[in-house]
C-alpha cells in the first residue's frame, strides 16, 4: 500500500492522537469565537427574526397569507416540510449506513450529519402545524387520553407523519448523544475551568473509557445503526404516502415511497457536502476532512442523480403505459403547463448538472462541488413544490383547474428558516465537538497514527 493510499482519510501531518483532540476541542475550550463566527451570527439573525415573525403572522392572521386557494390547498408549507424532512432523514441514514458498511471516512462527517438531522427535522415539524389552518387543534394528531371522546383519524397520513417525526427525532437524538459520550469525556479532561469540568463531566455520564464501557458502547451504537436504516426508510416512505395514499392523478403511484427515500438521501448528501466545506474552512479541519471525503460524497450524489433520473422516467412511462387519461394529462401538464419552466429547471438541476461529477477534477474542486450541491438542493425543492402544484392545479375536474400565485409570506417562510438551521450549527460549533474525535483517532490508528 502506497503512502498516499495509507493516509487517504487523514492528512499525514495530523496523525497524532493529541493533535486530533486539540484540533477539534481547542477552538471551543482555548480559543474564542472568531470574526467569521460573529459575522455569520449577525448575518443570520435577521432570518431568525423573520422566521418568528412569519410563524406568528400565520398563527394570528391565518394561512390566507400564503398563496393557497380552493384548489391548490397545499403550498409552500407542505413542500417545505417534505424538503426539510428529507434533509433531516439523510443525516442519520448516512451515518448509520456508513457505520454498518464499515466506511472509515464517516468518522469526519458523521457528527455534523447527525446534528443536521436534529435541526432539519425540528424545522420540518413547524410547517404542518402552521398549515393546519387551526393550529390550536394540532394536538388532535397525538393519542391523548380520550376524555373528549375524540380519537386521532388513523386513516390520515398526517397522523402517520406525527408518529414518524416524533419517533425519528427521539431516536436520532439518542443516537447522536450516545455517539458524543467519549468526546464529552475528552472535553471534560481537557477543560481548563471548573465550570467546563462540571458541565462536560455531567454530560459524559461517567464515561471512563474502560474496556467494558467501550464494549457496551460499540454494541449499542451498532445496534442503533441497524435500527436506524429501516426507521429512516419508513419515515420518508410515510411522507411519500402523504401523496401516494390519495386518489389524485400523478400521486397514486407505488414508486413514491422509495422515490422519496432516494430523494432524501440525494438532498441530504448535498447538504452534508455544503456543511463539510464550510466547517472544514471555518474550523481549519483540512487535515481531517480531506479531498477524498468530497470525492466519495460526490460519487454518492452522482449515483443518487442517476436513480432520480430513472425515477422521473419511470413516472412518465407508467402514466403512458397505464392508459389512464387523467395521469397522462398531468404528465403532459408537466411539460406544457403553467409551471413548465420550473419543471425544466428541476430536470436541469437534478439530472443534468450532477453528471459533471463523472469527472474527478470536478469532484475535487470545492467551489464547483459547492455550486453543484446548492443546485441539487434547489432542484429537490422544486421537485417537492411541483409535486404539489402540478397535481392540485390539474386534477380530475376541469372546472377546478387553478394555478398557485406565490405571496411574500411564501418567500419568507421558504428562506427565513435557513437562519434557524445555520444558528443551530453556530451554537453547536461553540459548545460541542463537531467532528468525532474518538472515531478519527481510531481511523488515524488504522492509517498509521503516532501515539
Amino acid at each position: 500500500m502506497s503512502a498516499r493510499q495509507h493516509h487517504k482519510w487523514i492528512a499525514p501531518k495530523r496523525l497524532g492522537y493529541a493533535e486530533i483532540s486539540a484540533a477539534v476541542s481547542d477552538p471551543i475550550q482555548r480559543g474564542g469565537p472568531g470574526r467569521a463566527w460573529f459575522i455569520a451570527l449577525l448575518g443570520i439573525l435577521p432570518l431568525v427574526l423573520a422566521t418568528f415573525i412569519a410563524v406568528g403572522a400565520v398563527l394570528t392572521v391565518g394561512i390566507g397569507l400564503s398563496g393557497v386557494n380552493t384548489t391548490v390547498v397545499w403550498g409552500f408549507s407542505i413542500a417545505n416540510y417534505v424538503w426539510w424532512i428529507g434533509i433531516g432523514n439523510a443525516g442519520t441514514l448516512i451515518s448509520s449506513m456508513l457505520l454498518l458498511t464499515r466506511q472509515g471516512w464517516r468518522a469526519s462527517i458523521n457528527r455534523f450529519a447527525e446534528a443536521m438531522t436534529l435541526f432539519a427535522a425540528a424545522i420540518a415539524g413547524i410547517f404542518p402545524v402552521i398549515h393546519l389552518g387551526r393550529p390550536l387543534y394540532a394536538y388532535w394528531l397525538a393519542p391523548y387520553p380520550n376524555t373528549m371522546e375524540l380519537w386521532p383519524q388513523w386513516r390520515s397520513a398526517l397522523v402517520w407523519d406525527f408518529w414518524a417525526i416524533a419517533s425519528y427525532i427521539l431516536f436520532s437524538l439518542i443516537f447522536w448523544f450516545t455517539g458524543l459520550l467519549p468526546d464529552l469525556a475528552t472535553m471534560r479532561d481537557r477543560a481548563q475551568t471548573r465550570t467546563g469540568q462540571v458541565v462536560y463531566g455531567a454530560l459524559a455520564l461517567g464515561w471512563r473509557g474502560s474496556a467494558r464501557h467501550w464494549a457496551v458502547y460499540e454494541t449499542f451504537h451498532k445496534t442503533m445503526a441497524a435500527l436506524a436504516v429501516p426507521l429512516v426508510c419508513s419515515v420518508h416512505s410515510i411522507v411519500g404516502l402523504d401523496f401516494a395514499a390519495s386518489l389524485m392523478p400523478g400521486w397514486q403511484e407505488s414508486i413514491f415511497p422509495p422515490y422519496f427515500v432516494v430523494g432524501a438521501m440525494y438532498s441530504g448528501f448535498a447538504m452534508v457536502v455544503m456543511l463539510a466545506i464550510v466547517i472544514r474552512w471555518g474550523l481549519s479541519l483540512q487535515s481531517m476532512i480531506t479531498p477524498a471525503h468530497f470525492d466519495a460524497m460526490a460519487k454518492v450524489m452522482l449515483f443518487a442523480s442517476i436513480v432520480m433520473t430513472f425515477s422521473y422516467a419511470t413516472e412518465w412511462f407508467m402514466a403512458w403505459y397505464g392508459g389512464e387519461h387523467a395521469d397522462r394529462t398531468v404528465i403532459g401538464y408537466f411539460f406544457t403547463g403553467d409551471y413548465r419552466w420550473l419543471y425544466f429547471s428541476l430536470l436541469f438541476c437534478n439530472c443534468l448538472v450532477p453528471q459533471l461529477l463523472w469527472f474527478r477534477a470536478v469532484r475535487l474542486n470545492l467551489w464547483l462541488l459547492a455550486a453543484i450541491a446548492i443546485v441539487i438542493n434547489l432542484g429537490m425543492w422544486l421537485e417537492r413544490i411541483l409535486i404539489v402544484w402540478n397535481t392540485l392545479s390539474h386534477g380530475y375536474a376541469i372546472s377546478l383547474w387553478r394555478t398557485y400565485h406565490v405571496s411574500l409570506y411564501d418567500v419568507v417562510i421558504l428562506i427565513a428558516p435557513l437562519g434557524l438551521f445555520v444558528l443551530g450549527f453556530l451554537v453547536l460549533a461553540r459548545i460541542l465537538p463537531i467532528v468525532s474525535m474518538h472515531e478519527v483517532r481510531q481511523l488515524a490508528h488504522r492509517e498509521g497514527a503516532a501515539a
